[in-house]
C-alpha cells in the first residue's frame, strides 16, 4: 500500500514537473528575448567573478588619447600627421595596421583644398593623396562602416580580397545581418588600402557589446569585420567558408581556423579584462618616435581612441566606458588564441533537455525530502547549476542559457512545495478524522509531523494489546432503559478512553461494552508495554472513584476484567476505497481478548502474558496464574496477575511467594505437597484472590486421583470463557 502511495505521488509530481517544463520550454523557443537582459547579467557577473586573464600579447594599441589631442589639436588631425605616424609604424615592421577609424571626408588643412576653396590655380600638396601613398606601402586595413539602419547614406561597395562562400545555406532565411548603405573612406585613401573591414559594433538592447557581427551582407555579397579581415590576411586565407546548419550560421572557417558563431554570424566575446588589458601606446609617441620597437614589432597594431571626445566608447560585461578599438583587440585575441565562447545551435537542444531534467529531478527531491532538507536541495541544484553554466562557459567556451533552466528549478521548488502543503492539508484533516478520539494531541501532532513517514501503510509491527470488558453487563442493561444505558455507558466509557490516550495509547475501536486499545502504532512510544500497563492499573484505580459516584446515584456498580498481550501484528489502513480504517490484526489480538476473558475464571482483574511481562521495565507485583493452551491455540502462553505497582506488602509478599511455591510443586507432579499449600492459603482470611486457590486444591484433588501421563505444567482451555 505504501508503494502504491508513493508510485501515485510520483506520477502526479511527475505531471507537474511536465506542465512546468512545457511552460518554459515554450517561452523558451517562441519569446527567446523575454529574459535575455536576465541571462545576460548573470553572464556578464561570471567575467567579473574570473576577472582578467593574459591576452597574446600579439595585439597593441596605438591610441588617439587625451595626450595625444593636446599635442596635435582636435580630430580630425592633418593627413600628414597620420601619415608620419604610419611611416613610423611601417618602419618598425608591425605585421599589420587595423584603422579603427573612417577618412570619410577630405583634409581640410591640406594645401591643395584651401587652393581650391580659395580658386587658387596652383599645384600644391595633396595631404589625403600623400596619405594615400603611405597606405599603398604599408600593411593596412582600412576600417568602414555599414549602415545598418537605412539612413540613406552611400550605396558604394567596398572590395574585398577573398571569396565568401555560403555552404548548406537554406533558400527561406538571411541569418546574417543586413546593411542598407557604407561611409567608406575617400575613394583615393579607400583604394590605397591593402584591404578593407567594418568596424560596426551592435550593442544588444541592453546597450552593453557581448558579441559582435563578423560578417554583414550588402547587396547580397558577404564583407568581413575589420578583426576578421585583419587575421584572413595574416592567415593568407583567399576562400572563406561559412558554414550553415538546420539553425542558421554554425561557423566561419579560415583554412585551419575555425571559428564558431552564433545563428547570425556573430561571436560572442571572450573580455580578456577590464580597459587597457592590452598594450596601449599613444599616437604622441609613434609620432614622435620616442617608443620601444620591441613592443610592436611584427605585431597586430590597431590604431583607434580611448578619448572620451571622440565618442568611441562602449559599455562591456566588465565596465560602462570602454574603447570600442580594444574591442576588436579581443576579437582578434579570441581567434588567435582559439577560446571562443558561443552558442552552438544544437545549444538549444540541450537547454530544452535541461529545462525538463530539472523541472522533474527537483520537483521529485522536494517532494520526497523532509521539510528541513528541501530548502537544501533547492540551494544545490540552483548553485550547482550556476557553478556548471560558469564552468562550461569558460572551460569548454559554452553559453548555456542559465535563466530558463534556474526558473525551472525555482518554479519546481515552489510548485512542490505548494502542492506538498496542500497534499499535508489534505491528509492533516484524513488523520485528524481518523484519530482525533482514538489518540493525544501530542500523539496527533507527532503524526502530522512525520506525516511523510506512510505511517498509515501496512506493516508488521509489535505492539501491546489491551482489552477490557464490563462483568455482568447483561444483568446491568436490565436495570436501565436504553437512554439510561448509553448515558451510564458513556460516563464509564470518557474516563477509560481519557487515561488510554493520555498514556500514549490508541484506541481501536468500543465493542459494546468492552475497549479494545493498543500501544506502539501508528508511532513508536517507548516501553510501550509499561505504558499500557499502567494505563491498566490506573484505569482500575479511576473506576474505584466512578463506582463510589455510581453508588451516591443508586446506580449499578461496574467490575471490569482487563487483558494485555505483546506480539508483533499487521497494523495499518485496512478496508475498502469507500470504507476503511486503520487497525490492527494477527494472532496477538486473539490471544489479548482469551487473556482479557480469563479475568472471569481466575477471579482476577487484570491478566497479562509472559510475552508483555518479559518487556516491562518498571516493578509491578505479580502471581503468577496458569500455564495454558487456550482454544484455537497450539503454545502454551503464561498468565500472569497484576496486582500493583511498585512493591508489595509484606503481608502480601509472604501470600504470593507461598503461592509460588505450589506452583512450583504443582509444575513438578507434587501435587500433595502443592495441595496442602493451596489450602493453606484458601483457608487465610485476608488471601487475595477468590478463586485461584480453589481452581489449583481441585486440579491436584484429581491429579492425585488419576495422575496424568508425562504433565507438562500446561492447562488445556477447552472453552473461550
Amino acid at each position: 500500500m505504501m508503494f502504491k502511495k508513493n508510485i501515485k505521488k510520483f506520477l502526479i509530481y511527475s505531471f507537474l514537473s511536465f506542465f512546468i517544463s512545457i511552460f518554459l520550454i515554450f517561452l523558451y523557443l517562441f519569446f527567446p528575448n523575454l529574459l535575455d537582459s536576465f541571462d545576460d547579467r548573470i553572464k556578464d557577473s561570471f567575467f567579473t567573478y574570473r576577472g582578467e586573464i593574459p591576452t597574446s600579447s600579439s595585439v597593441v594599441i596605438v591610441d588617439i588619447d587625451e595626450i595625444s589631442l593636446k599635442e596635435f589639436g582636435q580630430w580630425p588631425w592633418s593627413r600628414n600627421i597620420v601619415s608620419k605616424i604610419l611611416e613610423n609604424l611601417n618602419k618598425a615592421n608591425v605585421a599589420v595596421i587595423g584603422m579603427d577609424i573612417v577618412f570619410a571626408e577630405e583634409d581640410r588643412s591640406s594645401p591643395s583644398l584651401i587652393a581650391k576653396k580659395l580658386n587658387i590655380d596652383k599645384e600644391l600638396e595633396d595631404y589625403d593623396l600623400n596619405f594615400a601613398n603611405v597606405i599603398s606601402n604599408s600593411p593596412v586595413i582600412l576600417g568602414y562602416s555599414f549602415d545598418l539602419l537605412n539612413q540613406n547614406l552611400s550605396l558604394n561597395a567596398p572590395s574585398i580580397k577573398a571569396i565568401f562562400i555560403e555552404k548548406n545555406k537554406s533558400d527561406y532565411r538571411d541569418f546574417i545581418i543586413k546593411a542598407y548603405g557604407t561611409t567608406l573612406n575617400l575613394p583615393v585613401i579607400q583604394n590605397s588600402g591593402y584591404s578593407s573591414g567594418f568596424f560596426n559594433i551592435v550593442p544588444d538592447e541592453s546597450g552593453v557589446i557581448r558579441s559582435v557581427p563578423l560578417l554583414i551582407s550588402f547587396d547580397d555579397i558577404l564583407y568581413p569585420s575589420l578583426a576578421l579581415e585583419i587575421v584572413r590576411v595574416l592567415n593568407d586565407t583567399n576562400r572563406v567558408f561559412v558554414n550553415y546548419d538546420e539553425n542558421g550560421v554554425s561557423n566561419i572557417v579560415l583554412d585551419d581556423i575555425v571559428i564558431p558563431t552564433d545563428r547570425f554570424g556573430r561571436l560572442l566575446i571572450n573580455y580578456r579584462g577590464y580597459e587597457k588589458s592590452f598594450k596601449y601606446i599613444s599616437a604622441k609617441e609613434i609620432y614622435n618616435n620616442s617608443f620601444n620597437i620591441s613592443d610592436i614589432e611584427g605585431k597586430i597594431v590597431l590604431f583607434g581612441t580611448s578619448a572620451t571626445g571622440l565618442f568611441d566608447l562602449r559599455a562591456t560585461p566588465f565596465e560602462s566606458v570602454f574603447p570600442g578599438v580594444e574591442i576588436h583587440a579581443n576579437i582578434i585575441d579570441n581567434i588567435l588564441q582559439g577560446d571562443f565562447i558561443h552558442k552552438a545551435s544544437y545549444l538549444d537542444g540541450v537547454n530544452t533537455i535541461l529545462i525538463i531534467s530539472l523541472s522533474f529531478i527537483v520537483t521529485i527531491l522536494i517532494t520526497f525530502s523532509s521539510f528541513y532538507i528541501k530548502p537544501f536541495v533547492f540551494l544545490t541544484f540552483f548553485l550547482s547549476y550556476i557553478f556548471f553554466s560558469y564552468k562550461l562557459f569558460f572551460d569548454f567556451g559554452l553559453s548555456l542559457n542559465i535563466v530558463f533552466p534556474l526558473l525551472s528549478i525555482i518554479l519546481a521548488s515552489i510548485f512542490s512545495i505548494i502542492f506538498d502543503y496542500f497534499h499535508n492539508i489534505k491528509n492533516e484533516k484524513a488523520i485528524k478524522s481518523k484519530f482525533a478520539s482514538k489518540v493525544s494531541k501530542s500523539v496527533m501532532d507527532d503524526i502530522l509531523k512525520n506525516i511523510d513517514k506512510n505511517e498509515f501503510s501496512a506493516k508488521t509491527k509489535e505492539i501491546t494489546i489491551f482489552f477490557s470488558d464490563i462483568r455482568g453487563f447483561t444483568k446491568i442493561s436490565e436495570q436501565l432503559n436504553a437512554k439510561e444505558l448509553i448515558e451510564f455507558l458513556n460516563r464509564y466509557m470518557e474516563p477509560m478512553s481519557n487515561i488510554i490516550i493520555k498514556n500514549q495509547g490508541t484506541i481501536d475501536k468500543f465493542i459494546g461494552d468492552s475497549i479494545m486499545a493498543y500501544w506502539n502504532a501508528p508511532i513508536d512510544v517507548k516501553n510501550h508495554a509499561d505504558m499500557a500497563l499502567k494505563a491498566s492499573l490506573e484505569q482500575l484505580n479511576s473506576l474505584k472513584e466512578l463506582n463510589k459516584i455510581f453508588q451516591k446515584e443508586s446506580l449499578p456498580t461496574i467490575d471490569i476484567g482487563i487483558g494485555l498481550n505483546t506480539g508483533e501484528v499487521i497494523v495499518g489502513e485496512m478496508g475498502s476505497r469507500l470504507r476503511s480504517d486503520y487497525t490492527v490484526i494477527g494472532d496477538a489480538i486473539n490471544l489479548g481478548s482469551r487473556v482479557e476473558s480469563l479475568c472471569k475464571y481466575y477471579g482476577s482483574k487484570l491478566n497479562i502474558t509472559n510475552f508483555t511481562k518479559e518487556l516491562l521495565k518498571e516493578q509491578y507485583i505479580f502471581r503468577f496464574l496458569d500455564y495454558v493452551r487456550v482454544k484455537g491455540k497450539n503454545q502454551a502462553v503464561e498468565i500472569w496477575q497484576v496486582l500493583g505497582a511498585g512493591e508489595a506488602s509484606d503481608e502480601l509478599k509472604e501470600e504470593l511467594e507461598n503461592h509460588h511455591k505450589a506452583i512450583e510443586f504443582y509444575k513438578n507432579s507434587d501435587f500433595k505437597t502443592a495441595l496442602n499449600i493451596f489450602q493453606d492459603l484458601e483457608n487465610s482470611t485476608n488471601k487475595t484472590d477468590k478463586n485461584i486457590y480453589k481452581i489449583y486444591i481441585k486440579r491436584c484433588e484429581e491429579f492425585i486421583k488419576t495422575p496424568p501421563k508425562d504433565f507438562d505444567g500446561v492447562y488445556l482451555h477447552t472453552t473461550k470463557t
